[in-house]
């Protein structure tokens, strides 16, 4: 069924490009009336995509730090994910810097460049670094849960999780209740999964309805550019996962090809979640591992967005024939460092980061108004990349902690691999 599965998307992806374009050449005086029809069925699966994520992650978080024992466990997997993730950010940070100055898509811009005092709406002032140390904190979690803002479960799930760990015997019975809460919420999930061809199919058919496919002409050595960065990452990510992982690595890169797809046809790596979890699961990583590293790469691991911020920022300046020395990139690029790190609780997340970025170097925040209209498109390279990093990562945390098992062969129907730990928050079910 898995392949199948991979088929229907794959489809479903060729079917919303031939159906896009034929409403964006056959029927131009209503093919925005067209799109934004359509989009409302992608929309739809995004609401129930976000409606599981939060009782998701937390249930298969408590549940998954519940499990690990001792307090010094966590902290160590917590030591050695963190680790990763900022070497990865770094790594993406400076390839797109080092891929921006090789290619220089900016320095001969055929284009007509933006007026500098012109304005691109963003909320560039409410983004800075005390905004997002103090929006780690959820001040209530049932209004963190509302706002399905994963960084903010995440600090409340830890702290309920080793206050459980403190009290074992009171503890049973809610860790029972947790774990029956997670294996419910997986077959919710495996439900809401049975519409992501249909989903897919209208994410795309209403971005090429709504642009066109000529749209991305306007910009081809840009995006040209930018997404031959993106290969070179993948291959970095990939290479870095065969010598540390092995051979294996191979068949993770095969489990995770349905979130991949989601992730790259509705430009959202939040939609791809459920699937990146269970294809871990599959792979043999300890829900204990994937359940933990997983929701945190999601604020700290965003690889193809991060690589976005240099390569854009660079970009813009060579329009605008700004001078920006080796000092002042590096100067930029750790600054991008830190703020990068808020990026997942901000609306148009990558281009506010961008945006807030550009007025500190003295850079045109309306330069990002050339790239605005084809975001979409860079979004879906994004949001794929960002989903090959966060599976790297969980899968080389739990080759480091020894939890890496081997795979589940998980048949139609069957909720817990045969050699689940009892009592631990299972893997996801097959279609």
């Amino acid at each position: 069924m898995s392949n199948r599965f991979t088929q229907y998307i794959l489809a479903a992806m060729v079917l919303g490009i031939i159906v896009g374009s034929a409403i964006y050449n056959f029927l131009p005086d209503t093919r925005a009336d067209w799109a934004s029809s359509i989009n409302l069925i992608a929309m739809m699966f995004l609401r129930l995509i976000k409606m599981i994520i939060a009782p998701l992650v937390f249930a298969t978080l408590v549940g998954g730090i519940a499990h690990m024992g001792s307090g010094a466990k966590l902290g160590r997997i917590f030591a050695k994910t963190m680790g990763w993730f900022i070497s990865a950010s770094f790594v993406s940070l400076l390839l797109g810097l080092v891929m921006v100055n090789l290619l220089q898509p900016g320095a001969n811009f055929p284009g007509t460049l933006p007026d500098k005092a012109q304005s691109t709406g963003l909320p560039v002032s409410a983004f800075s670094i005390e905004k997002f140390l103090t929006h780690l904190i959820p001040t209530s979690i049932a209004d963190a849960m509302a706002q399905n803002e994963i960084l903010q479960i995440v600090i409340f799930a830890v702290f309920f999780s080793v206050a459980m760990g403190a009290m074992p015997e009171r503890s049973k019975p809610i860790l029972g209740l947790i774990d029956d809460l997670g294996h419910i919420m997986l077959k919710v999930t495996s439900y809401v999964m049975l519409f992501a061809p249909l989903a897919v199919w209208a994410a795309i058919t209403a971005t090429v309805a709504k642009n066109g496919l000529l749209v991305l002409w306007k910009l081809i050595v840009f995006m040209g550019g930018f997404y031959l960065s993106l290969l070179i990452l993948w291959g970095i990510l990939v290479i870095v996962g065969f010598v540390v992982i092995g051979p294996r690595y191979s068949h993770l890169l095969k489990l995770i090809r349905e979130p991949l797809m989601i992730a790259f046809s509705t430009a959202s790596s939040e939609a791809a979640y459920p699937k990146t979890l269970e294809g871990l699961n599959r792979f043999g990583a300890s829900s204990r591992i994937s359940s933990f590293v997983l929701p945190l790469g999601y604020s700290f691991n965003l690889d193809g967005t991060m690589m976005y911020c240099t390569f854009a920022s660079i970009f813009i300046a060579q329009t605008y024939h700004i001078d920006m020395p080796l000092g002042t990139q590096l100067a930029m690029l750790a600054t991008l460092m830190i703020t990068s790190k808020g990026v997942a609780g901000v609306p148009r997340a990558s281009l506010v980061v961008i945006a807030s970025t550009l007025a500190q170097f003295n850079i045109p925040e309306a330069g990002l108004l050339m790239i605005m209209g084809i975001d979409t498109f860079l979004d879906m390279g994004r949001s794929a990349t960002n989903v090959i990093g966060n599976t790297l990562a969980t899968s080389v945390v739990a080759k480091w902690e020894g939890e890496l098992g081997p795979e589940h062969a998980l048949g139609p129907g069957d909720v817990v691999p045969p050699d689940m730990v009892p009592g631990e928050v299972p893997a996801m079910a097959g279609h």
